[in-house]
């Protein structure tokens, strides 16, 4: 009987771009779903979902059996939550109890998600590297904090016996990006219009595609307890803006805010939201993250395990060609 691969975080993005790539490859895959989650993702393929959640351990344990590898993409991704706590019991407990049922099952290998938001970065343009050193205190917002937490939480289980690979996705770009995520939200927001002004900042971009298939080469090629920077093309946003001003006609915005008074407003937004509830206009946690040139080197994953580097320009055209079919 073939094995099969679990899938965490398969209805998002990168997560729905692994399945893909996993499928491409001729693997049986089962995806873990929570109740209610939005499956658009993985409409019309030939996956076995498996309901369930990261909070719930004995079935975590069901649902790995007869499974010899697992990717563990779920998270909880928002610069923003009234409920920082539900975000550590998913993204840091969650991580244990399906890395403790991988254990449990004798799994083969885990590939796990982590973020290159965990890492060190210089932040002033220098790249940053799996080996650039960084603490609690450099992360920035719960998300980033909780993210960190979970990968020393991956670590741990390495030392426990784990046969576990940690890859470090930069920012990724592409069709499926169904929230959409934060750089995919820029886009949409150039496509309508609604982009007037752009903060001074730097991300490394890379094809979803080529992220996905750095996950499975993380299985079939990485070092246990090593991490893989998964990324392309160090850009400034201004850059972005140009490459999506050429695909897209559309003009680029031109007025770049200074940092400070956009720094203030967002705290006032944080306070309000606090009272009210609602998701702050402005995420502080974004703007601080701005701060910094979130720029990182993938050389360790494209010599060790033989990353593709598709030209970013095709990414951000694909992802174009997807929002506008989607009208996002």
């Amino acid at each position: 009987m073939d094995m099969k691969t679990f899938i965490t975080g398969a209805t998002g993005f990168i997560g729905a771009s692994i399945v893909r790539e996993l499928l491409k490859d001729g693997r049986e895959v089962r995806a873990l779903v929570r109740s209610g989650s939005n499956t658009a993702n993985l409409d019309g393929l030939d996956v076995e979902l498996w309901q369930g959640d990261l909070r719930d351990a004995h079935g975590l344990e069901q649902g790995l059996k007869g499974c010899d590898v697992l990717y563990h993409a779920a998270a909880d991704y928002r610069l923003w939550t009234r409920t920082p706590e539900e975000m550590y019991r998913i993204n840091v407990d969650g991580t244990a109890a399906i890395l403790e049922a991988a254990l449990r099952n004798g799994l083969s290998r885990v590939v796990y998600t982590s973020s290159v938001g965990t890492l060190g970065n210089p932040g002033d343009g220098t790249p940053g590297t799996e080996a650039t050193p960084v603490t609690l205190d450099d992360m920035v917002g719960h998300y980033k904090k909780s993210k960190f937490l979970a990968e020393r939480t991956a670590e741990r289980f390495v030392e426990k016996g784990l046969p576990l690979v940690i890859v470090n996705p930069s920012t990724p770009v592409g069709p499926l990006d169904i929230k959409p995520t934060p750089t995919g939200k820029i886009i949409v927001d150039v496509l309508n219009r609604r982009m007037p002004a752009y903060l001074d900042t730097g991300l490394n971009i890379i094809a979803v595609e080529d992220c996905a298939r750095g996950h499975i080469l993380a299985e079939q090629k990485g070092r246990i307890g090593e991490k893989y920077i998964l990324g392309n093309t160090n850009l400034t946003l201004r850059d972005i803006f140009g490459l999506l001003e050429e695909i897209t006609g559309l003009a680029a915005p031109k007025v770049r805010l200074p940092y400070l008074p956009i720094l203030l407003a967002a705290y006032v937004n944080e306070g309000i939201s606090r009272i009210t509830g609602k998701e702050p206009l402005i995420p502080l946690a974004g703007v601080q993250m701005a701060a910094k040139f979130m720029f990182f080197d993938s050389s360790k994953a494209v010599s060790e395990l033989g990353l593709p580097q598709t030209a970013v320009k095709d990414a951000l055209e694909r992802a174009v060609e997807w929002f506008r079919a989607h009208k996002q």
